[in-house]
């Protein structure tokens, strides 16, 4: 038995009330009186609000950088935003691999920091550096020098895998903090999940409000430099906690859930064409699930065809299946068990949500892109001189998810528990589908408000003038952000808890990264979509996606994320 990343070693076991599972920083038994709860769980807590704070400080504005400072199309920004996005959100599978088989969730929280801290540092060094686009906000024909996109490109793929690395640990920790099996714990770890997600959106609406105004109206280098240095601070604070923290007891005996998955899905491809033969006496009495009953093939031995009528198969191995499996033990000199086979079963039941939730990823790539491209165009005027930043309307997603999960878990839930006599009031599939109804409908919305933009734009002679703003409010965007942060309330957290409840205990950081590269894979889809409709439409000389937003056909665009099965060339033609 070794600690997870833990920096001491396994001492002897204290006489006192101790945690089973876990062990302090020094290696020994942890104890319930000195480490843990939430004395640990705010350090943890500080480092997750700085690192939302940092990278969606990042986000929320990078493509008004792309297509200002750095001279790109809006398309082209689009996609580069998209991408990096893809890769922050696949990435976690990397730093789960790592924190489950070698580091442990501490040091790869440590390591990811740093990687973070470096990438940030880069990244306020590229910005600094002069560039011949001036203006950060409208699109703009220059060239910045070669040194300034690279520079700028691989601090911001630093960041992603610091992200990578950070994402899929920092939760999992903090809910180790807490012992499930303890009953006063167990309800302090359902709270932690609350203020946990309170205090993600609480750094997500700081990044929207204040550093998208330093961004745009002091410097980028400020903008970037800040989450630089909070990124610094909070990591010393999680370097505080230590001593209080409550480290995972590794079983020595086992490989890594990564390994062990990955293994049945070979063993089970090279045995396809193998037919069960003989029973093994010494086989376990464990029950195998007929779901998938192609990875069954996982647990047979290589040379599975019955030696004795010449390989030809029985009416008794045709009828009984689950008979003839032989399970491969350490004993016999095999890899695979029935319990490795039946986590990858599970793991391949969460397929299906995960596919179908992809189309809800894409719609989730859009508030940081397209959505604050709109607002450019737009009057941001609050009054007194002082002109808003397109990119700080995405603080009322945060905004609309922090008042509305009180809603929901002090209204909702008990009245629909009323109604169904269910605990949680709706599954978690119902509250995952209602989501991604309002998703959708968040869409419709913005097509709708995308038509009225586009109207105004011609009534005043400003179809041509692509820098123009338009004498609409900006204000008018502001309820396809609500009911984008709203759906999130039930699909986001509902993904969270599917993938976290549908697996075994010891995949559940797995199932967490499972469900983050959800979004990773739809923000390339996103990518790969914008490129074929721009390749589909430019044809006509303006794409959906023109640089001239008065040119261009959003509201098309988001008409086919709502579902509208037309082609888009099918739809009619720019004006």
């Amino acid at each position: 038995m070794t600690i997870a990343g833990t920096p001491g070693d396994l001492k002897t076991p204290l006489l006192d009330d101790t945690v089973d599972g876990s062990a302090d920083h020094k290696g020994r038994p942890a104890r319930r009186s000195t480490t843990g709860r939430w004395i640990s769980a705010y350090f943890i807590i500080s480092v997750e609000v700085a690192e939302r704070f940092a990278y969606y400080g990042i986000q929320a504005n990078l493509i008004n950088y792309l297509t200002g400072r750095l001279g790109m199309s809006m398309a082209g920004a689009a996609e580069n935003v998209n991408t990096w996005t893809g890769a922050g959100g696949l990435l976690p599978l990397v730093g789960a691999f790592v924190a489950d088989s070698y580091l442990g969730r501490y040091l790869t929280i440590v390591l990811a920091s740093l990687l973070y801290i470096l990438g940030l540092g880069f990244l306020t060094l590229s910005a600094v550096l002069p560039s011949g686009c001036q203006n950060s906000n409208q699109i703009t024909s220059c060239s910045p020098s070669q040194l300034q996109i690279i520079l700028f490109f691989f601090s911001l793929y630093l960041v992603a895998a610091g992200q990578g690395g950070h994402k899929p640990c920092t939760q999992a920790f903090g809910a180790d903090q807490f012992d499930g099996r303890n009953s006063e714990e167990f309800k302090a770890k359902s709270s932690f999940f609350n203020w946990w997600y309170f205090g993600n959106n609480f750094g997500i609406i700081i990044a929207y409000t204040i550093l998208s105004y330093i961004q745009e109206n002091l410097s980028w280098g400020l903008g970037f430099g800040i989450p630089c240095i909070v990124m610094t601070v909070a990591l010393l604070i999680f370097l505080l906690g230590t001593r209080t923290y409550r480290y995972s007891v590794k079983n020595d005996e086992r490989k890594s859930p990564f390994v062990r998955i990955g293994k049945v899905f070979i063993a089970a491809a090279k045995n396809w064409r193998t037919m069960p033969s003989s029973v093994d006496e010494g086989t376990p009495n464990h029950q195998v699930s007929q779901q998938f009953k192609c990875l069954n093939k996982a647990l047979l031995t290589p040379d599975g065809f019955s030696q004795e009528n010449g390989g030809q198969c029985t009416i008794d191995d045709v009828e009984e299946p689950k008979a003839v499996l032989r399970v491969f033990s350490k004993e016999n000199g095999g890899q695979c068990t029935i319990d490795d086979v039946e986590e990858a079963k599970a793991v391949l039941r969460l397929f299906p949500i995960w596919a179908t939730c992809l189309g809800y990823a894409i719609v989730f790539a859009q508030s940081s892109t397209f959505f604050t491209k709109q607002g450019i165009t737009m009057d941001r005027s609050i009054g007194w001189g002082i002109d808003i930043p397109a990119a700080s309307l995405q603080a009322f997603i945060g905004l609309s998810i922090v008042l509305t999960i009180p809603m929901y878990d002090r209204i909702l839930v008990p009245t629909a528990r009323a109604l169904t006599g269910k605990p949680s009031g709706i599954t978690m599939l119902q509250r995952i589908g209602t989501g991604l109804f309002i998703s959708a409908t968040s869409m419709v919305v913005a097509a709708l408000v995308e038509v009225k933009r586009l109207k105004t734009a011609q009534q005043y002679g400003l179809v041509d003038t692509w820098d123009a703003i338009l004498p609409m409010s900006i204000w008018w965007l502001l309820p396809q952000y609500i009911l984008f942060g709203v759906s999130q309330v039930f699909t986001m957290i509902g993904l969270q808890e599917f993938f976290y409840d549908q697996v075994p205990t010891e995949l559940r950081s797995l199932g967490i990264a499972l469900y983050l590269c959800i979004f990773g894979v739809g923000s390339f889809l996103s990518s790969l979509l914008i490129s074929a409709i721009e390749k589909a439409t430019e044809g006509g000389g303006h794409s959906w996606f023109s640089d001239n937003l008065n040119q261009a056909h959003l509201d098309y665009y988001y008409c086919v994320l709502a579902g509208d099965p037309r082609q888009p060339t099918e739809y009619p033609p720019v004006q």
